[in-house]
């Protein structure tokens, strides 16, 4: 055991944790909390390369050492824990009690060591599952089960965007359970595949921020006129929604009080917005939805599901739509969409007596 065979073992891990920490520190775009659950992720990954690359070397010895059970439980422990981290990495809002699981299966590991119930160790150095052997792996298969269940039922990301994290998520299952199948496959893959694949978040992460509109976390205008022109073909309708009052708003109560509104209008479209439809903030008041291959029937449901959602907020919106009919561009349905919208933003202005902000 040795410096330099460590550094052969695990110099890729090494270079990718190094320039994700350059990376992170640098960052202007991610919350501090994220950036230091990344950074204790990769302070974990690190300490499990060396745990690892130690208990393999004993493990490749003759003789029976005290110390390899310990690293042993420690390893199974760590990478249920580090699953927990990436949980919590993509998903910011979990409770603590996500740890719960990763805990008691530490304990269990630890408790292995004299007990044998999850693994052993025999006097001729060899590794014995126990009755529990497969505890590790079915705690991780969870977390990742969780990770992916969310990922599909709670995230704003559109289809071609699943890419990323389903990827990650499926390289991370493979490393789990090809142990169970291959007597040559080593569980302390994992830390690699870990590794790349918060690397690979980090810049899924950085690829968001330029697509998403920071405030709403809605796409963004450059995301709108990419849209609007690679899938000029497929769409059919063009929605536009303007809020109701955001300048008195933000003279009234503040510029926080108006980042609020636009905050709740934007919750609203997006809850109200359904398969094939995208919703987009191009201004500072201003969405818009774009419909894929929908009928106006349908479109007209979406525009009364986005007005029963706005009634239940103290807010108001008006709301203009174009469904396209020939070979009219998607700059040509958006204006037809903002005349509509015009003619009823007047009429909110003429029945509020407020004046009328020019746009």
């Amino acid at each position: 055991m040795s410096f330099s065979g460590y550094l052969e073992d695990h110099w890729g891990l090494l270079v990718l944790l190094v320039g994700l920490a350059i990376g992170l520190r640098s960052d202007i775009h991610l919350a501090r909390r994220m950036i230091f659950r990344i950074s204790a992720t990769n302070v974990i990954l690190f300490i499990y390369s060396i745990s690892c690359y130690a208990e393999t070397y004993l493990g490749n010895q003759a003789d029976y050492n005290v110390i390899r059970p310990i690293l042993s439980a420690f390893n199974y422990s760590l990478i249920a824990f580090v699953l927990v981290n990436i949980i919590m990495i993509v998903y910011p809002g979990q409770r603590i009690y996500l740890y719960i699981p990763a805990v008691i299966n530490a304990l269990l590991c630890f408790i292995s060591i004299p007990t044998g119930f999850v693994f052993s160790i025999d006097k001729n150095n060899h590794f014995i599952r126990g009755k529990l052997g497969y505890l590790t792996y079915f705690i991780c298969a969870l977390y990742l089960i969780y990770l992916i269940f969310n990922l599909f039922k709670h995230s704003r990301l559109r289809k071609e965007d699943f890419v990323f994290p389903v990827y990650m998520s499926l390289t991370s299952v493979i490393c789990i359970i090809m142990p169970l199948f291959f007597e040559n496959a080593s569980l302390h893959w994992l830390n690699t595949t870990i590794a790349i694949n918060v690397t690979l978040y980090y810049l899924f992460l950085q690829q968001q921020y330029t697509k998403r509109d920071p405030l709403t976390s809605l796409l963004n205008r450059q995301s709108y006129y990419s849209d609007a022109e690679k899938f000029a073909e497929d769409i059919t309708a063009v929605v536009t929604m303007d809020m109701d009052g955001l300048k008195e708003i933000n003279d009234r109560d503040g510029h926080i009080a108006g980042d609020t509104a636009l905050k709740a209008l934007a919750d609203c479209f997006w809850n109200a917005a359904g398969s094939g439809q995208r919703v987009y903030r191009i201004g500072g008041d201003e969405y818009v939805i774009l419909c894929f291959g929908d009928t106006v029937e349908k479109v007209q449901a979406l525009i009364e599901c986005i007005r029963r959602n706005v009634a239940e907020t103290e807010y108001t919106c008006s709301i203009g739509y174009a469904m396209k009919k020939g070979n009219e561009s998607i700059d040509e349905l958006y204006q037809q969409a903002d005349l509509k919208l015009y003619d009823e933003k007047k009429i909110f202005y003429e029945r509020s007596g407020k004046l009328r902000r020019k746009r």
